[in-house]
Order: C-alpha cells, then sequence, then structure tokens
C-alpha cells in the first residue's frame, strides 16, 4: 500500500499484554487485504484471478467484499470511479510493488471498452466473474477496509484511531478525552494544514494530486479518469468525512473525478460530508461539513 500505519488506543484500564495483542490483530488486517487485493504482487488473489476471464471464479469473503463495494460506487458515480483501470495504470508506470520496487507486469491485453459493467460479482456462490481481459485495481478501496477491519479489533478500548498515508478512521474518545482532531494535509506545502476537523466515531479519507506523480514522460498524476485515461486536473485535494473508511476513500476518489460542481450534490446523496480544493484553492464543501471543523 505504499504507506506506513500508524495504531493509537485509549486503553480503558488494560494490561498491556491485551493492548499488544488487539495492535497485532490490527496490523494483521493490512498483510491480510495486502495479499488478497494488491495488483502488484504476482501472487496475490486478485492477480490470480486476472488471467481467468470468462468464468465464475471462487474467491474469498474479502476480496468478495472490496470487488463488490467497488462496483457499487462505480455504478453510483456513473463510471467516474472505475475498478477495472488496473491495466491503463500499469501502463502509466503504477507497476511496481512498493515494498520490493520489482516490477512484475499482468499480462493482460488491454481492452479499451472494458469497464467495471463487466465485472459480475455473486454473493450467493462466493464468485466473482471477469468478462473481459481486465486487470482490477482496488487502491481506492483496499486501505480503507483494512483501515476499518483494524479498528474493528480494537472496539474493547474507550477509544482508538487507525492512520495509513492521510486516510483514517476513529473511534471513542481521544487521549485525555473529547474528539478527535485531524489535520487536513495542504495540498500545495507539505508541511501546513488547510483544516483541522474534530471528529469520532467516523472516518476521514484524503486524496490528492500531489500524492504520487506517474514516472512516464507524460507525467500526470495517480488519480485517473476512468472516462478519458487522463489524470484529474480539477481538484488537488478531496477530504471526505463519512462513517466508514471504505467509503471515505472511494467516494474521495470518485470525487476528484466528477470535480467540484459535480461532486458537492454527488457526496451529499451518498451520505458523506466534503471538503475539495482545485489546483487554485478555491474552497468548496458540502453543507454539513463545517460542523467537523475546528480552530487551526
Amino acid at each position: 500500500m505504499d504507506t506506513s500505519v500508524t495504531v493509537e488506543i485509549v486503553p480503558p484500564g488494560a494490561d498491556g499484554a491485551d493492548c499488544a495483542d488487539a495492535v497485532e490483530r490490527a496490523f494483521g488486517w493490512f498483510a491480510e487485504v495486502e495479499a488478497r487485493c494488491s495488483r502488484f504482487d504476482p501472487e496475490s488473489e486478485l492477480r490470480r484471478l486476472a488471467p481467468q476471464t470468462g468464468r465464475p471464479v471462487v474467491v474469498s469473503p474479502l476480496l468478495l467484499q472490496a470487488v463488490g463495494f467497488a462496483l457499487k460506487v462505480a455504478k453510483a458515480s456513473g463510471g467516474a470511479f472505475d475498478p477495472t483501470v488496473g491495466r491503463r495504470q500499469e501502463a502509466r508506470g503504477f507497476d511496481r510493488n512498493y515494498r520490493t520496487g520489482a516490477a512484475h507486469p499482468s499480462g493482460i491485453d488491454p481492452d479499451p471498452t472494458a469497464s467495471w459493467r463487466d465485472v459480475r460479482v455473486n454473493q450467493s456462490s462466493s464468485t466473482i466473474t471477469l468478462r473481459r481481459p481486465i486487470l482490477l485495481d482496488l487502491g481506492a478501496v483496499a486501505k480503507g477496509l483494512a483501515i476499518d477491519l483494524a479498528l474493528h479489533e480494537l472496539g474493547a478500548f474507550a477509544g482508538a484511531a487507525v492512520e495509513a498515508g492521510g486516510d483514517l478512521a476513529v473511534r471513542g474518545t481521544a487521549p485525555g478525552g473529547g474528539l478527535w482532531r485531524i489535520g487536513i494535509r495542504h495540498p500545495r506545502r507539505p508541511e501546513a494544514t488547510c483544516a483541522v476537523l474534530a471528529v469520532s466515531d467516523a472516518a476521514v479519507c484524503t486524496s490528492g494530486d500531489y500524492e504520487r506523480l506517474a514516472p512516464t514522460p507524460d507525467g500526470g498524476n495517480h488519480l485517473l479518469d476512468p472516462r478519458t485515461g487522463r489524470s484529474v486536473e480539477g481538484v488537488a485535494s478531496c477530504t471526505v468525512v463519512a462513517p466508514n473508511a471504505v467509503m471515505a476513500d472511494a467516494l474521495g476518489t470518485a470525487a476528484c473525478v466528477l470535480g467540484p460542481a459535480a461532486a458537492i450534490p454527488w457526496l451529499e446523496r451518498q451520505g458523506a460530508e466534503a471538503m475539495l480544493l482545485t489546483p487554485a484553492l478555491r474552497r468548496h464543501t458540502t453543507p454539513g461539513f463545517a460542523r467537523y471543523e475546528a480552530c487551526l
């Protein structure tokens, strides 16, 4: 996932062994999600699924959940979010295992007409069917899912926070009591914050055009508009507050593609609050976002 992970707990008198065991289980979910959902590891379940075109393949509950949720967001966003862009991202140079630096090409022949509509999830049979040659990319779903699973392991504590690369979810009370205060990175000044939020029992995920740049000569960022095949240009960053991290993560990616004018009402309909900043740093927010804001 190309990021560091931080877990913080507020224990209600629990002993050190209880804390250590719970935190170890929480971290374990990141390895499990990576093993199921990574497109960079040739041994991952997702990569093993990719060549099996045209027939239902039985998959793990975790991969089934991740792909099923990604398809729901794709449908809700009219294709602004599309998990079938893996081969196009690979061709743009996003093809390296972040831990080893090695490239393991998928070998999937790109089909320019393939989209999320060519993926079928059958919950009753626990199968996924790829109707065309497709390399799935679950980057905007998997990290949020891992955060949620990790936070669930920390339910016995008075408060907990799980953060991974600017995406996080919190529950209960912060150290010292009260709400958790979360600083949002300024998209053009890495050491500065553009907002501070005060939340509990919620997730806050930020997507930005600064996170990863394509190593190919034409450049661009990792936020790909699946409808055009080009990098997103109209949004510098999008911060979403939602009930869970998998939702906030995916909605943030879709909102960047949709652009502020379309994204704000769309996010309201999804039950999320958000702040989008344009490259000129013009701010757009949903009506309810202000209730989360605290003083800088």
